[in-house]
Protein backbone atom coordinates (compact mmCIF):
# COMPACT_ATOMS: atom_id res chain seq x y z
CA UNK A 1 0.00 0.00 0.00
CA UNK A 2 1.52 3.38 -1.44
CA UNK A 3 1.70 6.31 1.51
CA UNK A 4 0.42 9.73 0.32
CA UNK A 5 0.67 12.89 1.85
CA UNK A 6 -2.50 15.12 2.02
CA UNK A 7 -1.85 18.73 2.74
CA UNK A 8 -5.41 19.17 4.42
CA UNK A 9 -6.46 22.88 4.50
CA UNK A 10 -9.08 22.53 7.11
CA UNK A 11 -11.34 22.67 3.53
CA UNK A 12 -13.73 21.11 1.98
CA UNK A 13 -11.43 19.94 -1.29
CA UNK A 14 -8.55 18.94 0.76
CA UNK A 15 -10.77 16.91 3.02
CA UNK A 16 -12.26 15.42 -0.21
CA UNK A 17 -8.95 14.62 -1.31
CA UNK A 18 -8.16 12.75 1.56
CA UNK A 19 -11.63 10.79 1.70
CA UNK A 20 -10.71 9.94 -1.86
CA UNK A 21 -7.25 9.15 -1.86
CA UNK A 22 -8.09 6.53 1.03
CA UNK A 23 -11.42 5.08 -1.18
CA UNK A 24 -8.68 4.30 -3.91
CA UNK A 25 -6.42 2.41 -1.41
CA UNK A 26 -3.84 4.52 -0.42
CA UNK A 27 -2.33 4.58 3.41
CA UNK A 28 -3.15 8.81 4.12
CA UNK A 29 -1.14 10.63 6.13
CA UNK A 30 -2.93 14.13 7.17
CA UNK A 31 -0.72 17.01 7.60
CA UNK A 32 -1.64 20.86 8.38
CA UNK A 33 0.72 23.72 7.94
CA UNK A 34 0.81 26.82 10.48
CA UNK A 35 1.98 29.61 8.41
CA UNK A 36 0.80 32.24 10.40
CA UNK A 37 1.98 31.51 14.30
CA UNK A 38 5.06 31.29 16.26
CA UNK A 39 3.87 27.70 17.88
CA UNK A 40 5.94 24.58 17.59
CA UNK A 41 3.48 22.09 19.69
CA UNK A 42 1.18 20.27 17.74
CA UNK A 43 -1.25 20.85 20.50
CA UNK A 44 -0.83 24.63 20.15
CA UNK A 45 -1.43 24.82 16.49
CA UNK A 46 -4.80 22.93 17.06
CA UNK A 47 -5.53 25.33 19.77
CA UNK A 48 -4.69 28.93 17.36
CA UNK A 49 -5.66 27.08 14.48
CA UNK A 50 -8.92 26.05 13.38
CA UNK A 51 -8.46 24.79 9.98
CA UNK A 52 -5.89 22.93 11.69
CA UNK A 53 -8.51 21.51 14.39
CA UNK A 54 -11.59 21.03 11.02
CA UNK A 55 -9.12 18.93 9.29
CA UNK A 56 -8.13 16.84 13.04
CA UNK A 57 -11.95 16.29 12.76
CA UNK A 58 -11.54 14.85 9.36
CA UNK A 59 -8.85 12.95 9.82
CA UNK A 60 -10.49 11.55 12.80
CA UNK A 61 -13.82 10.57 11.07
CA UNK A 62 -11.40 9.01 8.67
CA UNK A 63 -9.86 6.92 10.72
CA UNK A 64 -6.09 8.24 9.45
CA UNK A 65 -3.91 10.12 11.09
CA UNK A 66 -3.02 13.83 10.88
CA UNK A 67 -0.32 16.10 12.11
CA UNK A 68 -0.11 20.03 12.58
CA UNK A 69 3.40 21.36 11.56
CA UNK A 70 4.41 24.95 11.89
CA UNK A 71 6.38 26.52 8.64
CA UNK A 72 6.07 30.30 9.46
CA UNK A 73 9.60 31.22 9.16
CA UNK A 74 9.71 29.24 5.51
CA UNK A 75 6.25 30.98 4.76
CA UNK A 76 7.47 34.76 5.64
CA UNK A 77 10.66 34.13 3.65
CA UNK A 78 9.10 33.23 0.82
CA UNK A 79 5.50 34.27 0.84
CA UNK A 80 4.95 36.99 2.97
CA UNK A 81 8.44 39.33 2.50
CA UNK A 82 8.27 38.81 -1.51
CA UNK A 83 4.80 40.07 -1.67
CA UNK A 84 5.73 43.25 0.04
CA UNK A 85 8.42 43.92 -1.84
CA UNK A 86 6.80 43.79 -4.99
CA UNK A 87 4.16 46.16 -4.02
CA UNK A 88 7.25 48.41 -3.09
CA UNK A 89 7.88 48.26 -6.33
CA UNK A 90 4.77 48.97 -7.80
CA UNK A 91 4.17 45.57 -9.18
CA UNK A 92 1.20 43.34 -7.88
CA UNK A 93 2.04 39.45 -7.04
CA UNK A 94 0.03 36.67 -6.74
CA UNK A 95 1.06 34.71 -3.46
CA UNK A 96 -0.28 31.61 -4.57
CA UNK A 97 2.19 31.18 -7.41
CA UNK A 98 4.93 32.05 -5.39
CA UNK A 99 3.81 29.78 -2.44
CA UNK A 100 2.94 26.41 -3.81
CA UNK A 101 6.31 25.44 -5.55
CA UNK A 102 8.88 27.33 -2.22
CA UNK A 103 6.71 26.39 0.49
CA UNK A 104 3.37 23.64 0.45
CA UNK A 105 5.36 21.39 -2.30
CA UNK A 106 8.59 22.19 -0.24
CA UNK A 107 7.17 21.43 3.08
CA UNK A 108 4.78 18.17 2.11
CA UNK A 109 7.96 16.75 0.30
CA UNK A 110 9.89 17.53 3.05
CA UNK A 111 7.06 15.94 5.49
CA UNK A 112 6.92 12.90 2.72
CA UNK A 113 10.41 12.34 2.91
CA UNK A 114 10.33 11.54 6.72
CA UNK A 115 7.15 8.94 6.64
CA UNK A 116 8.19 7.48 3.96
CA UNK A 117 5.39 8.50 1.53
CA UNK A 118 6.37 7.80 -2.08
CA UNK A 119 3.23 10.71 -2.72
CA UNK A 120 1.95 14.09 -1.95
CA UNK A 121 -0.97 15.42 -2.87
CA UNK A 122 -3.74 18.52 -2.45
CA UNK A 123 -7.12 19.69 -3.08
CA UNK A 124 -6.39 21.54 -5.84
CA UNK A 125 -8.82 21.48 -9.21
CA UNK A 126 -5.93 20.17 -11.22
CA UNK A 127 -5.15 17.17 -12.58
CA UNK A 128 -1.39 15.83 -13.00
CA UNK A 129 -0.46 13.37 -16.50
CA UNK A 130 3.06 12.39 -17.72
CA UNK A 131 3.28 13.12 -21.05
CA UNK A 132 4.49 10.67 -24.15
CA UNK A 133 7.68 12.37 -24.07
CA UNK A 134 8.56 11.82 -20.41
CA UNK A 135 7.74 15.23 -18.87
CA UNK A 136 5.23 15.68 -16.54
CA UNK A 137 2.33 18.46 -16.56
CA UNK A 138 -0.53 20.00 -15.07
CA UNK A 139 -3.68 19.50 -16.60
CA UNK A 140 -6.30 21.57 -16.45
CA UNK A 141 -9.49 20.40 -14.35
CA UNK A 142 -13.01 19.02 -15.27
CA UNK A 143 -14.67 22.22 -14.34
CA UNK A 144 -13.24 25.44 -16.00
CA UNK A 145 -14.82 27.80 -13.18
CA UNK A 146 -12.81 26.47 -10.64
CA UNK A 147 -9.63 25.56 -12.73
CA UNK A 148 -6.41 26.36 -10.47
CA UNK A 149 -3.82 25.20 -12.54
CA UNK A 150 -2.48 29.05 -13.33
CA UNK A 151 -0.90 28.89 -9.55
CA UNK A 152 0.57 25.79 -10.04
CA UNK A 153 3.07 26.17 -13.15
CA UNK A 154 5.78 26.87 -11.13
CA UNK A 155 6.25 23.47 -9.21
CA UNK A 156 9.41 21.55 -11.18
CA UNK A 157 9.38 17.89 -12.71
CA UNK A 158 10.02 16.12 -9.28
CA UNK A 159 7.80 17.74 -7.67
CA UNK A 160 4.96 16.88 -10.51
CA UNK A 161 6.27 13.12 -10.22
CA UNK A 162 5.41 13.02 -6.65
CA UNK A 163 2.03 14.77 -6.78
CA UNK A 164 -1.56 13.41 -7.14
CA UNK A 165 -4.48 15.27 -7.42
CA UNK A 166 -7.84 13.98 -7.74
CA UNK A 167 -10.28 16.72 -7.48
CA UNK A 168 -9.34 18.12 -10.68
CA UNK A 169 -11.61 14.62 -11.70
CA UNK A 170 -14.65 16.61 -10.06
CA UNK A 171 -16.93 19.53 -10.26
CA UNK A 172 -17.59 21.62 -6.73
CA UNK A 173 -21.25 20.77 -6.35
CA UNK A 174 -20.27 16.76 -6.27
CA UNK A 175 -17.19 17.52 -3.78
CA UNK A 176 -19.41 19.05 -1.03
CA UNK A 177 -21.79 16.17 -1.68
CA UNK A 178 -19.34 13.70 -0.97
CA UNK A 179 -18.11 15.65 2.40
CA UNK A 180 -21.62 15.53 3.64
CA UNK A 181 -22.17 11.95 2.77
CA UNK A 182 -19.10 11.44 4.80
CA UNK A 183 -20.12 13.50 7.47
CA UNK A 184 -17.34 15.99 7.16
CA UNK A 185 -18.29 19.47 9.21
CA UNK A 186 -16.50 21.22 6.60
CA UNK A 187 -19.14 20.01 3.45
CA UNK A 188 -20.64 23.83 3.81
CA UNK A 189 -17.29 25.52 4.73
CA UNK A 190 -17.01 28.44 2.51
CA UNK A 191 -14.22 28.51 0.14
CA UNK A 192 -10.93 30.57 2.22
CA UNK A 193 -9.72 33.73 0.32
CA UNK A 194 -7.21 34.55 -2.03
CA UNK A 195 -4.87 35.87 0.16
CA UNK A 196 -4.67 33.97 3.20
CA UNK A 197 -2.44 35.74 5.31
CA UNK A 198 -4.05 39.09 4.65
CA UNK A 199 -7.96 38.98 6.55
CA UNK A 200 -8.35 42.52 6.66
CA UNK A 201 -7.27 43.38 3.36
CA UNK A 202 -3.80 43.84 1.51
CA UNK A 203 -3.86 47.09 1.68
CA UNK A 204 -3.65 46.90 5.88
CA UNK A 205 -1.44 43.90 5.70
CA UNK A 206 0.99 46.16 4.13
CA UNK A 207 0.75 48.89 6.26
CA UNK A 208 1.24 46.88 9.48
CA UNK A 209 4.45 45.46 7.77
CA UNK A 210 5.99 48.87 6.95
CA UNK A 211 8.14 51.19 9.13
CA UNK A 212 6.17 54.23 7.79
CA UNK A 213 3.57 54.86 5.68
CA UNK A 214 4.10 54.85 2.24
CA UNK A 215 4.19 59.09 1.45
CA UNK A 216 1.91 60.63 -0.97
CA UNK A 217 2.57 61.57 -4.44
CA UNK A 218 0.80 62.78 -7.76
CA UNK A 219 -1.64 61.19 -9.81
CA UNK A 220 -1.24 62.17 -13.62
CA UNK A 221 -1.88 61.56 -17.03
CA UNK A 222 0.46 60.03 -19.62
CA UNK A 223 1.73 63.58 -20.54
CA UNK A 224 2.60 64.12 -17.18
CA UNK A 225 -0.08 66.58 -16.00
CA UNK A 226 -0.60 66.28 -12.39
CA UNK A 227 -4.48 65.17 -12.34
CA UNK A 228 -4.46 64.89 -7.93
CA UNK A 229 -2.68 63.61 -5.04
CA UNK A 230 -3.01 59.47 -4.28
CA UNK A 231 -2.31 57.93 -1.07
CA UNK A 232 0.44 55.86 -1.79
CA UNK A 233 1.84 53.03 -4.59
CA UNK A 234 0.85 50.14 -2.98
CA UNK A 235 -2.80 51.51 -2.92
CA UNK A 236 -3.14 50.42 -6.81
CA UNK A 237 -3.13 48.33 -9.30
CA UNK A 238 -3.02 48.13 -13.03
CA UNK A 239 -6.77 48.47 -14.30
CA UNK A 240 -7.83 49.65 -11.13
CA UNK A 241 -11.03 52.55 -11.23
CA UNK A 242 -12.56 52.27 -7.47
CA UNK A 243 -10.84 54.49 -5.25
CA UNK A 244 -8.88 56.80 -6.86
CA UNK A 245 -11.28 59.44 -5.84
CA UNK A 246 -10.32 61.73 -9.07
CA UNK A 247 -13.43 64.08 -10.10
CA UNK A 248 -12.25 63.18 -14.26
CA UNK A 249 -15.99 63.54 -15.72
CA UNK A 250 -15.81 60.06 -17.17
CA UNK A 251 -14.24 56.74 -15.72
CA UNK A 252 -10.39 56.47 -15.98
CA UNK A 253 -8.00 53.92 -14.29
CA UNK A 254 -4.22 53.19 -13.19
CA UNK A 255 -2.15 52.43 -16.24
CA UNK A 256 1.24 53.13 -14.75
CA UNK A 257 3.11 53.12 -11.72
CA UNK A 258 5.87 54.57 -11.75
CA UNK A 259 8.19 54.15 -8.12
CA UNK A 260 11.12 56.72 -9.11
CA UNK A 261 8.76 59.50 -9.37
CA UNK A 262 6.43 57.99 -6.75
CA UNK A 263 3.16 58.62 -9.82
CA UNK A 264 0.43 56.73 -10.55
CA UNK A 265 -0.44 57.38 -13.83
CA UNK A 266 -4.19 57.44 -15.36
CA UNK A 267 -5.74 56.89 -18.65
CA UNK A 268 -8.39 55.82 -20.53
CA UNK A 269 -9.78 52.15 -20.77
CA UNK A 270 -8.21 51.89 -24.38
CA UNK A 271 -4.82 52.88 -22.51
CA UNK A 272 -4.77 49.34 -21.29
CA UNK A 273 -5.19 47.17 -24.52
CA UNK A 274 -1.91 45.36 -25.14
CA UNK A 275 -1.04 42.49 -27.49
CA UNK A 276 2.64 41.95 -26.80
CA UNK A 277 3.28 40.78 -23.01
CA UNK A 278 6.76 40.49 -22.06
CA UNK A 279 7.89 37.89 -18.92
CA UNK A 280 10.82 37.32 -16.89
CA UNK A 281 12.81 34.38 -15.59
CA UNK A 282 10.31 31.67 -17.63
CA UNK A 283 9.94 27.97 -16.68
CA UNK A 284 8.65 25.32 -18.85
CA UNK A 285 6.63 22.26 -17.67
CA UNK A 286 5.07 20.17 -20.59
CA UNK A 287 8.56 20.73 -22.61
CA UNK A 288 12.04 21.16 -21.39
CA UNK A 289 12.20 24.60 -22.70
CA UNK A 290 12.43 26.96 -26.01
CA UNK A 291 15.80 27.74 -27.36
CA UNK A 292 16.59 31.81 -28.35
CA UNK A 293 14.66 33.24 -31.26
CA UNK A 294 12.34 30.04 -31.13
CA UNK A 295 8.20 30.35 -31.03
CA UNK A 296 5.41 28.14 -30.59
CA UNK A 297 1.42 28.59 -30.95
CA UNK A 298 -0.13 28.73 -27.10
CA UNK A 299 -2.96 29.87 -25.34
CA UNK A 300 -1.76 32.21 -22.50
CA UNK A 301 -3.42 33.73 -19.36
CA UNK A 302 -2.53 37.05 -17.96
CA UNK A 303 -4.37 36.76 -14.37
CA UNK A 304 -6.19 33.81 -12.49
CA UNK A 305 -9.51 34.77 -13.94
CA UNK A 306 -8.65 35.60 -17.28
CA UNK A 307 -10.37 32.89 -19.74
CA UNK A 308 -7.04 33.24 -22.01
CA UNK A 309 -6.31 34.24 -25.39
CA UNK A 310 -4.51 32.72 -28.45
CA UNK A 311 -1.18 34.05 -29.15
CA UNK A 312 2.38 33.19 -30.07
CA UNK A 313 5.38 33.07 -27.84
CA UNK A 314 9.27 33.67 -28.71
CA UNK A 315 12.27 33.16 -26.54
CA UNK A 316 14.12 36.37 -26.90
CA UNK A 317 16.77 35.82 -24.29
CA UNK A 318 17.92 33.58 -21.37
CA UNK A 319 15.45 35.39 -18.93
CA UNK A 320 12.92 37.04 -21.02
CA UNK A 321 9.82 35.18 -23.24
CA UNK A 322 7.69 37.60 -25.46
CA UNK A 323 3.64 36.86 -26.08
CA UNK A 324 2.05 38.28 -29.04
CA UNK A 325 -1.40 37.79 -28.29
CA UNK A 326 -4.04 37.07 -31.72
CA UNK A 327 -6.42 40.04 -29.52
CA UNK A 328 -5.50 42.59 -27.52
CA UNK A 329 -5.48 41.93 -23.65
CA UNK A 330 -6.72 44.01 -21.13
CA UNK A 331 -4.57 45.51 -18.11
CA UNK A 332 -1.39 43.19 -18.06
CA UNK A 333 0.29 43.79 -14.62
CA UNK A 334 3.58 43.35 -13.26
CA UNK A 335 4.18 41.04 -10.89
CA UNK A 336 0.97 38.99 -12.30
CA UNK A 337 1.89 35.75 -14.12
CA UNK A 338 2.16 35.07 -17.72
CA UNK A 339 0.64 30.88 -17.44
CA UNK A 340 1.30 29.19 -21.34
CA UNK A 341 -0.94 26.30 -22.41
CA UNK A 342 -0.43 23.57 -25.09
CA UNK A 343 -4.38 22.38 -25.20
CA UNK A 344 -5.05 21.03 -22.03
CA UNK A 345 -1.76 21.56 -20.53
CA UNK A 346 0.68 24.23 -18.64
CA UNK A 347 3.04 24.98 -21.12
CA UNK A 348 5.05 26.82 -18.20
CA UNK A 349 5.16 30.73 -17.29
CA UNK A 350 7.01 33.71 -16.08
CA UNK A 351 6.36 36.70 -14.17
CA UNK A 352 5.03 40.18 -16.49
CA UNK A 353 7.33 42.58 -16.24
CA UNK A 354 5.69 44.69 -19.17
CA UNK A 355 3.13 45.35 -22.16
Amino acid sequence: MEKVVVGMSGGVDSSVCALVLKQQGYEVIGVTYDFWHDDDDPMDIYKNLSDASDAKVVADILGIEHRAVNYTKEFRKNVEDYFVEEYLHGRTPNPCVRCNPTVKWAAMIKTADEVGAKYVATGHYARVDKLTNGRYAVKNSVTAKKDQTYVLYGLSQEQLARTVMPIGEYEKDYVRKLAADAGFPVAVKPDSQEICFADDGYIEYLDSRLDKKMPEGNFVNANGDILGRHKGITHYTIGQRRGLEIAAGHRIFVTGIDTEKNEVVLGENEELFTTEVVCENPCFMSIPDLAIGDKMRVKAKIRYNHQGELGEIERLDEKRLLCRFDKPVRAATPGQSLVLYDGDYVLGGGIIIRR
